[in-house]
């Protein structure tokens, strides 16, 4: 017997479909603006606790880390639960976790609230996300991912400046507090409208593959916390070694067991593959630039948070301006070019990054954070679809899983990763700017590589999602 989410939908009328995507569309928006919100706050944030602005990265990065880690139960606990308890219990968890991050007087406190983030998090959009797919066809993939997708783009476009004007105005702790009444409204329209999916069969929970994945994917985070932070070489190589070993037991793990946490079977479509592999290693490249970029106009060159986070708005601009083109683009052209072209430009404008100085005109920051932002919408709109293009239905579930942990993971890990990479430019580079031009150059370089594997996909793949509908 298929579990629930691979079953039928319960809810078939136009209205309801759209009524619903727009309630995920809503947790998607709370969810971006508080990652886009704090980075921003991050300076005084630090001196208001005593430490360093990059010691405050893992905070940052732990969120996405448990969103990827805790997603994975999500299939389970659906259908243990259903669609409506699991969605609505977590938009409240988030939203109390929130209030938590706000009250926090120290950086362990402050990570421990991060963390409970991610779990109501990864119990809030993943579950919501696949309702609206499985109530969606293949030809109209494009439309309702561009519906998901369009407001949480408006998040990235307020949180900079809002951030800015909150923590100069008022106090860090005001970022968090803005999710309260967004959390609250969320939650009741969550019980009202989540349609009460049918629940799958009682199967055991694979504890060892869960602990497994938490282990991969906590210990390589931690790894990379060790080179940005006051860790040495060694600890950050045996993390690092812990990682790969544990993720080696948990490939071997869920091939063999008769109810793994997670079945790869969705990796047996190319399109599948091949745009989750490389996708996942863009998204990891291009999620550091919202996180450097803040910290380069504030440390770097000497902006206040309100000016930093107005300089940054042109890069989710961007991402908004070409929303409207991006399906004309992908029907004419298709997924395989703009891929390619798109992680083109996206290398392209982390070397322009790296050239930026104090006295940069404006209007040419502007420009390039623009473009930056439109090739990164296009990029990420494209490989939020095709991995689904050729799915079939009795994999859509599970796609899905696997295609959200990588995306929150590669979020967790760009922050990582730029963290990282700023801390080694800080070693061969001269202050205040070296390390940041360090971290935009090798990014770029990074992005080049990731180019290559897009252009291993066949000429004509998502051909099921980018062909026009009957008229």
């Amino acid at each position: 017997m298929l579990p629930c989410y691979a079953r039928p939908p319960s809810i078939t009328s136009q209205p309801l479909v759209t009524r619903l995507a727009l309630l995920v569309a809503a947790t998607f928006f709370m969810e971006f603006l508080d990652g886009s919100i704090l980075t921003t706050a991050l300076p005084k944030m630090a001196a208001a606790m005593g430490v360093h602005a990059i010691d405050l990265n893992i905070g940052v990065s732990i969120y996405a880390l448990t969103l990827s880690i805790f997603i994975l139960p999500g299939a389970w606990l659906v259908d243990r639960l259903g669609a409506r308890v699991v969605f609505t219990s977590a938009i409240v968890l988030f939203t109390l976790s929130s209030a938590l991050c706000g009250f926090s007087q120290t950086p362990a406190f402050f990570v421990f609230g991060r963390a409970l983030q991610g779990v109501g998090g990864a119990l809030m959009v993943p579950v919501g996300r696949l309702v609206v797919l499985r109530t969606t066809p293949k030809s109209g993939l494009l439309r309702a991912t561009a519906l998901l997708t369009w407001p949480a783009l408006a998040a990235p476009l307020i949180g900079p400046p809002l951030g800015g004007y909150l923590t100069d105005a008022w106090s860090w702790r005001a970022i968090f507090f803005v999710n309260l009444p967004l959390g609250l409204i969320g939650a009741l329209l969550a019980s009202a409208w989540t349609p009460s999916l049918e629940k799958g069969p009682a199967r055991p929970f694979d504890s060892v593959g869960f602990t497994l994945a938490a282990l991969a994917l906590g210990a390589a985070l931690l790894g990379l916390d060790e080179i940005s932070g006051a860790g040495g070489a060694a600890a950050a190589l045996a993390l690092i070694v812990l990682a790969a070993v544990a993720a080696w037991a948990f490939a071997r793990h869920v091939a063999r067991v008769a109810h793994p946490l997670v079945h790869l079977r969705p990796f047996q479509q190319a399109t599948f593959r091949l745009s989750l592999t490389g996708g996942a290693a863009a998204r990891t490249f291009i999620a550091g630039m919202p996180f450097l970029l803040p910290l380069m106009f504030q440390l770097g060159m000497g902006y206040d948070a309100l000016s930093a986070g107005l300089t940054v708005t042109p890069l989710f601009v961007g991402n908004l301006v070409i929303k409207p083109f991006t399906t004309p683009i992908l029907r004419q052209w298709g997924f395989r070019r703009v891929l390619i072209v798109n992680a083109g430009l996206q290398a392209a404008t982390m070397f322009g990054c790296a050239a930026l100085a104090p006295g940069s005109p404006p209007l040419a920051v502007a420009a390039l954070l623009v473009i930056s932002g439109a090739s990164r919408s296009m990029h990420f709109t494209a490989l939020g679809t095709l991995p689904f293009s050729d799915t079939p239905p009795e994999d859509m579930n599970m796609a899905n899983l696997i295609y959200s942990a990588s995306f929150q993971a590669a979020f967790a890990f760009g922050v990582g990763v730029a963290a990282a990479l700023l801390k080694i430019g800080a070693l061969v580079t001269s202050p205040p700017l070296g390390e940041f031009r360090f971290a935009f150059v090798a990014l770029g370089v990074l992005m080049l590589l990731a180019m290559l594997n897009h252009a291993r996909l066949a000429a004509d793949a998502g051909l099921s999602v980018t062909r026009r509908e009957p008229a």
